[in-house]
């Protein structure tokens, strides 16, 4: 009889090693770091409850505290992290999936004992990375959906509006826009041989800078847009944005504010300080849209001046349109030349990427996106910007 002991019952050390490891190591490391979705869904119930804490607490304290740091750090490259993370992406989950399967195949092929905690260790490892990006999204931008609208920390009221008031509103908004168009016809080379307005031959530092001045000035008499923040950005692949009728992109995990420049020139200043306003804590579509034009307002450049008016232009008439026609169109025939051609190229240019796969896709993305971050109307929130622009222009004048 043979007492000996083979090689194949053997106590299995290794087998019993990675055990201990999986007990003392790796589990306990892994179940801190998937207890952070949870952490995250706490958080977010806790600021539905409390304004206060997700004002005060996170988006003046946390928040401002990492998105300065984050966005100093990230502008001093010249190039958009955030499109280069979108690039290596696919890359990086593809290659993770192919690591996996090698490590679990060569298991398999060396008969060890550890196939399973191979596998379990791929899982939990793609659960751990989802999980922290959940906690830093909800950390970085979530939680800022629950702060206090804009209107209520500057004292703006809201409230029901006639008709005529919105018509008075569209007046004004149509008669500035016509005397900024004016100016820029009378600066060289703002204006290019097909009448519409360029921005082509500024410097990209130096209109950031004046977008980031536009800010400083604001934050004067709306000191919650104060901040030093740096990261504005140009996208390379701005033609597939517009295939996806997006203009900009806030991009929390970077704190960039990322701009589409393959649009209409007119329009890039105004969509350049909705995204600052993103960076600046301020979520919600139409409050950013309405900062966008306050801010613009301040800047000194007429440029950006007219880009912010038209923002707001092109949300009030479109709601008067709703309203009244014929007010509409009385309104229209303020529109000076340079205005119509503008808004001709404007309607053209996104007249390419209308009613397309890619564009409907994108569109019920962000609608389900706006409405998961309890912007109820989804992308028909962004109209909610005519009341504040009623409440701004009751505060600085009187309706007749």
């Amino acid at each position: 009889m043979n007492n000996r002991v083979t090689e194949h019952n053997k106590p299995d050390k290794r087998s019993e090693t990675v055990t201990k490891m999986w007990y003392e190591g790796f589990l306990k490391k892994r179940v801190l770091l998937l207890f952070l979705t949870p952490v995250s869904l706490l958080l977010l119930w806790l600021v539905q409850k409390n304004t206060d804490i997700a004002e005060y607490v996170f988006a003046r304290g946390i928040y401002k505290f990492l998105s300065q740091g984050i966005s100093f750090l990230t502008g001093i490259l010249p190039f958009s992290v955030m499109e280069l993370e979108i690039l290596l992406l696919p890359f990086l989950v593809i290659g993770y999936f192919i690591y996996q399967c090698y490590k679990i195949v060569r298991s398999l092929y060396r008969k060890q004992r550890d196939t399973g905690y191979q596998v379990i260790t791929g899982f939990l490892n793609a659960g751990c990375t989802v999980s922290i990006i959940i906690f830093l999204y909800v950390i970085l931008c979530g939680i800022n959906y629950h702060r206090y609208s804009f209107g209520e920390l500057t004292g703006l009221t809201i409230q029901d509006s006639s008709v005529e008031e919105l018509y008075q509103l569209n007046v004004a908004l149509a008669k500035e826009a016509s005397e900024l168009r004016y100016t820029l016809e009378q600066t060289e080379g703002v204006v290019q041989e097909d009448g519409t307005v360029s921005i082509e031959l500024f410097d990209w530092k130096e209109t950031a800078d004046k977008a980031e001045d536009a800010y400083i000035k604001a934050s004067e008499t709306y000191p919650v847009l104060g901040g030093n923040y740096h990261s504005l950005k140009t996208v390379y692949f701005s033609e597939i944005m517009s295939m996806m009728e997006i203009t900009g992109i806030f991009f929390p995990f970077t704190m960039e504010a990322n701009v589409n420049i393959d649009v209409p020139d007119y329009s890039i200043p105004a969509t350049m300080s909705h995204e600052l306003a993103h960076l600046r804590g301020f979520m919600r579509e139409d409050e950013a849209n309405f900062i966008a034009y306050l801010v613009c307002k301040q800047s000194e450049d007429p440029v950006f001046q007219y880009s912010g008016t038209m923002l707001a232009l092109t949300y009030a008439s479109n709601q008067l349109y709703k309203q009244d026609e014929d007010l509409y169109y009385e309104v229209q025939g303020l529109f000076s030349k340079g205005m119509l051609a503008d808004l001709r190229e404007d309607y053209y240019y996104w007249a390419k990427f209308r009613n397309t796969a890619i564009s409907a896709v994108s569109t019920a993305m962000n609608d389900n996106y706006l409405k998961a971050n309890k912007q109820s109307d989804g992308v028909k929130s962004y109209g909610r910007m005519v009341d504040l622009l009623l409440a701004e222009y009751r505060h600085e004048n009187e309706f007749e």
